[in-house]
């Protein structure tokens, strides 16, 4: 059967004439077709006890009959009824393991045959390694022993996927717990019976703003298909195969074993549901159960959190972020919000956390109380743990230490900007214990963390790993990044021998891994991937730094053709870029990325058309700054113009960029800085908007980066809304989405009602529906027909503007 593709298009140009346009899925010039088509580089990740590294091999882009496949949008949640699993999950087809540091590379025997791997998991003692195998209808549980390379399957064990991950391994290492589908559970509930009436929501009297979600429940029909797909009964699984139930079924989101194996955090969503909220916010039960499936403490009743403010640090009141602490045998710990969830009241105290150990019979213990949002907390010893808090309005984060054994009271360790990178410490890298969670690797006094970050600076990203007295606050130094490489630790894996792994490349070679000996700066490589874009040669990269006229620093990734030479002249020009909202000018100007690394040509990328003679402003810096009591978004559109003003400017002045042919591309919220930069500068001969939002009145409550509702700021969500300038725009914009759209506020409507609006103003505009397509797009079918329109696209109005370009012939099919 051939496959079709729908678009809205402009055809019989010399009549300017808008008409449906049914049209076969195209394919995108040779080069860049192949470059599309390279195999991805494997995953890769290692045992705790660095003597093991697994490579899984990734499936490359799959057809539009896999992405097409059976699928409901329930709750937030997309699923697959015929597996009772999560759809659009991208698989490994393929394991590899290798004894560290020079072992043979052993391809692991006896996988499912066309293999779609997910949830790959160590086993605590490293012995052995679980994985999911999705089949065409049902998702099935399968173990690796590592010593033998060899595989099997858990027969009779069905998983629900449909939150992610289905199963967890118990701390010996010979057991697991999973969430099962229900056996007898009968057929799904039909979907095309008549309504027994009308569908009726009411609001008495409470504010209850929400943001602008997906794929809500609508009907009582959704309603009884999220019960069924959603049902899952806890199950103790062994080795051998063996099966215990525990409990009893429900909507079961997470079933999290103690470290010790002897209890487990059974969460549970219930009725009643919302219209307006995802499954994040439906009611919950809490509870605790044992091996024997019986409930010994009820932690919490949550109800419908409907009523929650919509600020970034905004929370549900009562208990929330139920966990284990991961360095105790079976403490459950949670916070408590003490300003009512609301971040603009004013307290001392933003947040609580509380701690219950087993038996679960006696009083919680306040751990710590914060003046900021809880974020995160990781464990280490009784001497040890880190605390993380955060403020949205002014972006300030803080990182204490806590004394578990004395209880003494937090400690600030950093205290900083979360957008000043170059201030940026690292990330305090965890390790798995013996029981398989992951806690702080110290130096076993708890005196010492281990820090490992991307080391942003003015030269340019270079990733270390330190060693940090915590008490003292000093640290050291193990290894830094050096040109001409770009390498990040990924792994350490020896702390007495100061052994770790890395991932190193350049600005023409691969990714690949190597072992590191900080004492002795030895290198051992472990993998060798080649270089999947081979065919484009050595592709010219230099990182731009230049100032826009408020002087704001701003950098951008300039790409150009292999075989460019200066004398050859200024080139047409495609602009990517992705505004970020800051609060001060100086964290705004500091630089971003490398120039030593490899550059990934994922299926969004602006670097294709290199291949095509173009050059190529990849990661243009657009910053939006409000300082003070200022909002970025108060003056966004002068920003942007001057953004990219700046970076067309800089281009000029190094000869490389044609002034007069510039076209500019973004995604998502770049597709919006597109339309916007349209509507408000003639610097472009044409524009690429990607899966956008264009009317800011249909996102009300927020969105991106701005907080304020719109009845708070309407003069900037009207300012800031393209589709209010529509009949402004006339530089020819090709409008890209997926049907089936799932990320916040980017409802295919946004580009449905913007291409009718600038229709009706007689705009040069063309519409693509990618059928199936989500935010992202996965089918390799939809991402070759998108490079072939973005290409004739660029080739008709930038690179050979006012030129006869055949325009596919049109139909007069209706729009479906």
């Amino acid at each position: 059967m051939k496959i079709l593709l729908l678009t809205l298009a402009l055809s019989g140009a010399a009549l300017g004439l808008a008409q449906a346009q049914e049209l076969p899925y195209q394919l995108p010039p040779k080069a860049i077709a192949a470059l599309a088509d390279a195999p991805p580089i494997p995953r890769v990740s290692f045992a705790s006890n660095g003597q093991w590294m697994l490579l899984q091999d990734v499936q490359a882009m799959p057809a539009i009959s896999d992405v097409s496949q059976p699928e409901l949008r329930l709750a937030g949640l997309r699923i697959n009824p015929r597996t009772n699993g999560a759809s659009r999950v991208n698989y490994a087809t393929n394991l590899r393991l290798r004894r560290l540091p020079e072992g043979k590379e052993l391809l692991v025997q006896g996988l499912p045959a066309k293999a779609r791997i997910s949830e790959v998991q160590w086993s605590p003692d490293n012995t052995k390694i679980a994985f999911t195998h999705t089949t065409s209808d049902h998702i099935e549980l399968w173990l690796v022993d590592v010593a033998s390379a060899s595989a099997r399957l858990v027969p009779n064990l069905f998983l629900n996927g449909i939150f992610g991950s289905s199963y967890e391994w118990m701390s010996d290492s010979k057991t697991l717990i999973a969430r099962a589908v229900v056996g007898g559970r009968g057929e799904a509930p039909s979907t095309l019976a008549a309504p027994a009436g009308p569908v009726i929501q009411e609001n008495v009297g409470k504010a209850a703003g929400a943001r602008t979600y997906q794929d809500l429940l609508h009907t009582p029909v959704d309603e009884r298909l999220f019960d069924y797909y959603g049902l899952a009964q806890v199950v103790k699984v062994g080795l051998d195969g063996r099966m215990a139930p525990l409990g009893q079924p429900g909507i079961v989101q997470e079933a999290e074993p103690s470290p010790n194996g002897r209890f487990i955090l059974v969460k549970k969503r219930h009725r009643p549901y919302s219209y307006t909220l995802p499954v994040s916010s439906f009611p919950m039960r809490v509870e605790v159960i044992n091996l024997e499936g019986l409930v010994v403490k009820e932690l919490a009743e949550l109800p419908l959190a409907d009523n929650v403010p919509t600020s970034f640090d905004a929370v549900p009141t009562g208990q929330r972020r139920h966990g284990w602490r991961e360095d105790a045998p079976n403490t459950i710990f949670w916070v408590e919000a003490q300003d009512g969830g609301d971040p603009k009241k004013t307290t001392d105290v933003r947040d609580r956390i509380f701690a219950l150990p087993a038996p679960f019979d006696g009083q919680p213990q306040e751990l710590a109380a914060l003046p900021l949002r809880f974020q995160d907390i990781h464990w280490g010893t009784d001497k040890l743990a880190l605390v993380e808090g955060r403020r949205w309005s002014d972006r300030h984060e803080t990182m204490w230490t806590l004394d578990l054994a004395t209880k003494t009271s937090l400690t600030p360790l950093f205290d900083r900007s979360t957008q000043d990178t170059y201030a940026d410490p690292g990330t305090p890298y965890l390790t798995r214990n013996a029981q398989g969670r992951y806690v702080l690797a110290t130096d076993g006094t708890s005196e010492s963390i281990y820090l490992l970050g991307t080391g942003a600076s003015a030269e340019g990203d270079r990733p270390f790993v330190d060693e940090l007295n915590v008490r003292t606050k000093k640290s050291q130094r193990w290894w830094r990044s050096e040109a001409p490489y770009y390498e990040v630790p990924v792994a350490l894996l020896d702390l007495n021998k100061r052994l770790f792994a890395t991932r190193r490349e350049s600005a023409q070679e691969a990714p690949n891994y190597v072992l590191r000996d900080a004492r002795s700066n030895k290198v051992t490589p472990l993998t060798r991937f080649a270089n999947p874009y081979a065919s484009l040669g050595n592709l010219q990269k230099q990182v731009l730094k230049y100032k826009r006229a408020d002087g704001v620093e701003l950098t951008a990734n300039l790409y150009l053709p292999p075989n460019y030479k200066k004398e050859d002249g200024p080139l047409p020009t495609l602009m990517e870029a992705y505004p970020v909202e800051f609060k001060n000018k100086k964290d705004a100007g500091q630089v971003k990325g490398s120039p030593y690394t490899f550059t990934r040509l994922n299926w969004g990328s602006p670097v294709f058309w290199v291949t095509q003679g173009y050059a190529v402003l990849q990661g243009t810096s657009i910053p939006i700054v409000g300082e003070g009591t200022k909002e970025p978004n108060d003056t966004y559109v002068e920003q942007l113009k001057a953004s990219a003003k700046a970076a067309i400017d800089e281009g000029v002045r190094l000869g490389v960029v044609d002034a007069k042919r510039v076209a500019v591309m973004g995604h998502s919220y770049g597709a919006f800085m597109t339309a916007n930069l349209l509507a408000h500068t003639d610097l472009f001969k044409a524009g690429i908007a990607r899966s956008g939002a264009y009317n800011r009145t249909l996102t009300p409550f927020g969105f991106q980066g701005e907080e304020r509702t719109y009845w708070e700021a309407p003069e900037v969500y009207n300012q800031m809304s393209p589709f209010n300038y529509a009949n402004k725009i006339k530089t020819p914009i090709l409008l890209i989405h997926g049907e089936a759209d799932n990320n916040s506020g980017t409802f295919p409507i946004q580009s449905e009602r913007f291409y009718n609006a600038l229709k009706g103003h007689g705009a040069t505009v063309r519409y693509v529906v990618l059928p199936a397509e989500s935010h992202g797009y996965a089918a390799r079918e939809s991402i070759m027909h998108m490079l072939w329109e973005m290409n004739s696209w660029l080739d008709k109005y930038v690179k050979n503007p006012g030129s006869a370009v055949a325009t596919p012939e049109a139909s007069n099919a209706p729009v479906k």
